[in-house]
């Protein structure tokens, strides 16, 4: 399953590119889902990936903007929330809001730095973020560690789940 068509994608790395985010890198080592596996705070995380049916996808050679909330995000949902999630009839609600998580091209904290902008997700939405005060905000999460690299792309450690 792909998570956006090439013209969903190539709006995106556009709109990143005016925006003026970085576009791909490539680097040797491991992917966004192995980066994720080995960090320990994203256990939930890559359980709903997994269940999403989007490891190979994270896997794919990006490159990927990440958004990744930690366990302690996916904990402070509503109780019940998470194991309705991984439900295999709600697998299409999943992979939404999964998606809105990742945008499509790499940005890293300091091209976010000192600007507000929208763009647009795997799934469609738009996220905003915002640099511009002293650190960055996407929507109402905090990006609690920036530019975590990986071979296929970016990812940001937030404090909050996104929902679209």
């Amino acid at each position: 399953m792909k998570i956006v068509t090439m013209a969903k994608a190539a709006t995106v790395a556009l709109a990143l590119a005016v925006s003026g985010c970085a576009m791909p890198r490539s680097d040797a080592g491991p992917d966004i889902v192995e980066v994720a596996q080995s960090a320990g705070s994203f256990d939930t995380l890559v359980a709903a990936v997994s269940a999403a049916g989007l490891v190979e996808t994270l896997q794919g050679p990006g490159p990927f903007t990440v958004f990744a909330p930690t366990d302690e995000a996916f904990a402070a949902l509503p109780a019940g929330t998470v194991e309705n999630l991984l439900k295999p009839e709600n697998r299409d609600m999943l992979v939404s809001i999964l998606t809105y998580h990742v945008v499509p091209g790499r940005a890293e904290a300091s091209d976010l730095a000192g600007k507000r902008v929208s763009v647009l997700t795997a799934n469609g939405g738009k996220l905003r973020i915002n640099g511009t005060h002293g650190g960055v905000r996407v929507n109402n999460a905090n990006v609690v560690t920036a530019d975590v690299a990986a071979s296929n792309g970016v990812i940001h450690v937030i404090d909050k789940v996104l929902l679209p």
